[in-house]
């Protein structure tokens, strides 16, 4: 799990299969980028829970909802290109 923060935040749970499916693509992605992400747990936030259960893995870029249950590389490429919105 990456820690520390970044530009790409992945919100999900231990034993999900699409959240592994997610965490892969994220990684490999950010690899090619040199972008930072992080994970977060909706099991150790509550208030992450109510709003994503349903959704997750949910990824968020620059603190935005980017993609949710399945994570497109090149959509992800193309949101990491352009400029970060902070």
């Amino acid at each position: 799990m990456a820690v520390g923060g970044g530009r790409v935040t992945l919100i999900g749970k231990g034993d999900c299969h699409l959240c592994d499916d997610a965490r892969a693509v994220i990684v490999a992605v950010c690899a090619e980028t040199g972008d930072g992400w992080q994970e977060l747990s909706i099991e150790d936030d509550p208030v992450l829970y109510d709003e994503y259960w349903e959704r997750i893995p949910v990824v968020l870029v620059d603190g935005q909802p980017h993609d949710f249950w399945k994570v497109d590389p090149a959509r992800l490429r193309a949101a990491l290109a352009a400029p970060a919105n902070r």
